[in-house]
């Protein structure tokens, strides 16, 4: 609705400038405010932090979300969990398309939530299939306009390439949560495999080679700490989006063993870079990825801007006032 106030308040100043120049000095500034098309590939359902990046995208005006593809093992889950997600938080119409399955030994800690839900329940609207297929086709319907939000293993992504490398290189850019440069798990520790690239160390090497812009958000900047306050904040907000996280919040906690009360924000802060970069500034870098997921700096010409420290304050501040308050 801002847009479209925004947009009539610039008509009306151009009848009063007058002719075409007006016309077409009001189209280019709808144009600098209208939201860019995103797509967001995820493995939700494991850790808790890819429910908060998809509310954060979903309550970010400065994004059209044109699907969800889900990620890594059991994808046709993750789709049903989506697609409750979106259902009752209110945002039923944004298609869902299951990825490429894969082998996983890891905890489905919001399987509860997933399986009380069919995937059909969302209806032809929602239901897209083929996670790939959808993905090129969107490309190809909107050239050089679509950014792709990675937050899970590369598995689709690596696919995509393959099936059609030149229709993959028509995304405007990929930015993806994944890698470890300088600092691994936890503070003062050496890189480490991250766990979306030691999935599928291919996925990131094909991606690195495909042509398109990648923004890597590593584990140097993205280990933030939702704490009492401020999830607690989120929790009484009470909104159908709220409401959902509040629950799979509880869900992560119960699956999980060992896990603490406050989640580490890892995905969240990719879609924060797609929106606000100036919160995770980013450098030009060359990165080598190894067989076992290391993701390494090396001479040469960059094939990365990787953002290594990024404004916690100022991204906890968006996010809280994104879940739980105006989305603005």
């Amino acid at each position: 609705m801002k847009i479209l106030r925004l947009g009539f308040a610039l008509g009306v100043a151009a009848l009063a400038i007058g002719g075409l120049a007006g016309w077409r000095a009001v189209a280019e500034q709808q144009a600098a405010v209208a939201p860019q098309l995103a797509i967001l590939d995820t493995d939700i359902g494991d850790d808790i932090d890819d429910a908060y990046a998809l509310g954060l995208a979903l309550r970010s005006p400065e994004l059209k979300l044109l699907g969800i593809t889900t990620a890594f093992g059991d994808t046709e889950l993750r789709a049903r969990l989506v697609s409750r997600y979106l259902r009752e938080a209110g945002y039923a119409g944004i298609p869902v398309a299951v990825g490429v399955k894969t082998e996983a030994n890891n905890v489905f800690t919001q399987k509860v939530y997933a399986e009380q839900t069919a995937y059909a329940e969302q209806g032809p609207a929602g239901r897209s299939g083929d996670a790939i297929n959808f993905l090129l086709t969107k490309i190809k319907a909107h050239p050089g306009q679509i950014t792709l939000i990675a937050i899970g293993p590369l598995n689709n992504i690596e696919a995509a390439i393959k099936r059609d490398p030149a229709t993959f290189r028509k995304l405007k850019r990929v930015v993806m949560m994944g890698g470890s440069i300088y600092r691994g798990y936890g503070e003062g520790r050496p890189p480490d495999a991250e766990w979306n690239i030691s999935r599928d160390p291919a996925g990131l090497r094909a991606l690195l080679a495909s042509g398109v812009p990648v923004f890597m958000m590593p584990l140097d900047s993205t280990q933030i700490h939702l704490e009492t306050k401020e999830r607690e904040e989120i929790f009484a907000h009470g909104s159908p989006l709220t409401d959902q996280l509040t629950l799979l919040y509880h869900q992560w906690k119960a699956g999980s063993e060992g896990h603490p009360d406050a989640p580490t924000l890892y995905d969240p802060v990719a879609v924060t870079y797609a929106i606000r970069p100036d919160l995770c500034p980013a450098t030009p870098m060359r990165l080598e990825v190894d067989d076992k997921g290391f993701t390494r700096p090396v001479e040469g010409a960059p094939n990365a801007e990787v953002c290594l420290k990024s404004d916690e304050q100022g991204f906890l501040h968006l996010l809280l006032r994104r879940l739980a308050g105006e989305a603005k």
